[in-house]
């Protein structure tokens, strides 16, 4: 296993901040902003970045002849069904509760390996799957059984956890013969066309200038998380010990729980703490059995 650095350690820890602070910078948002388009405008300011920091690095956005039928396929549940359908379920839900279910990627991940590919898992796999499917239940349950709940924002990220899942799985299976920062911004360009799309055609009638707060959650979306943290991950997904980077991913919907509680004084339930350690459980069988390499 390589060691990490000092330098390893402080972006690891940045790259943690930026993505768990991300799910209650989200919600602000969408609170009073078109989903679709919010997630839209985030896009179209972070291509720019990845674009520079791949000519910086002298990474060839080049697709093989080919490629491009394959990046679709890749581009559909990485980034399409993820951005779509978790947008719309942070509108719906808290920003802790919509990062508890969408972190149920691994689990997932596993799962369409299983069903599709014929992947054998060991029993630390599928005692991971059932506490998953745990936590899910647990708060599709609370949402239900809330007068004021909102199942179809439980399902909706879910829906956007199996989509990655599945996309994860694809791109672990993935010949293209392109760098990883290469394949991201392809990826994210057909998206966000398909995100232009689905905007238009469901979000056109709300269209306004947005606020000072949801420019503010634009602005971090596309520099930090787009511009910043995608790019760096890039950058240190080769080196990192898959342990390190595992850990890394599960702090982020705790993170994600406790700072919708500091920053939008969201009050966690006894289901959603619940849910969290189902979950945790989850990943640690999961990802660290299987080492893996997950990022959003």
């Amino acid at each position: 296993m390589t060691s990490l650095s000092r330098k390893h350690w402080i972006l690891l820890v940045l790259l943690t901040l930026c993505w768990g602070v991300n799910w209650p910078v989200m919600k602000i948002g969408v609170s009073d902003f078109p989903p679709l388009s919010f997630r839209l405008l985030s896009m179209l300011g972070g291509l720019p970045a990845i674009w520079l920091a791949a000519r910086l690095q002298d990474v060839p956005l080049t697709i093989p002849r080919g490629g491009a039928a394959a990046l679709l396929r890749l581009a559909i549940p990485n980034m399409l069904l993820w951005h779509v359908f978790m947008i719309l379920g942070v509108k719906m839900l808290s920003s802790g509760r919509a990062a508890i279910l969408g972190y149920t990627m691994p689990v997932w991940a596993a799962l369409f390996g299983v069903l599709v590919f014929r992947e054998k898992l060991g029993r630390a796999a599928w005692f991971g799957i059932a506490c998953a499917l745990g936590g899910a239940l647990l708060l599709l349950s609370s949402e239900f059984g809330k007068l004021a709940g909102n199942p179809m924002g439980s399902i909706f990220a879910l829906i956007a956890a199996a989509g990655w899942g599945y996309g994860t799985v694809m791109m672990r299976r993935s010949t293209l013969a392109m760098p990883t920062i290469a394949i991201t911004f392809w990826m994210l360009v057909m998206a966000t066309a398909g995100l232009a799309v689905a905007a238009v055609a469901l979000e056109h009638a709300q269209w306004r200038m947005p606020g000072a707060a949801a420019w503010a959650a634009i602005g971090y979306n596309a520099v930090v998380i787009f511009g910043f943290a995608h790019v760096v991950w890039f950058m240190l997904a080769r080196s990192l010990p898959p342990v390190a980077s595992s850990l890394s991913v599960m702090m982020i919907p705790v993170l994600g729980v406790f700072s919708g509680a500091w920053i939008l004084g969201e009050t966690p339930h006894w289901q959603d703490y619940a849910a969290m350690l189902l979950i945790l459980a989850a990943m640690s069988a999961v990802l660290l059995k299987r080492g893996g390499n997950a990022h959003k």
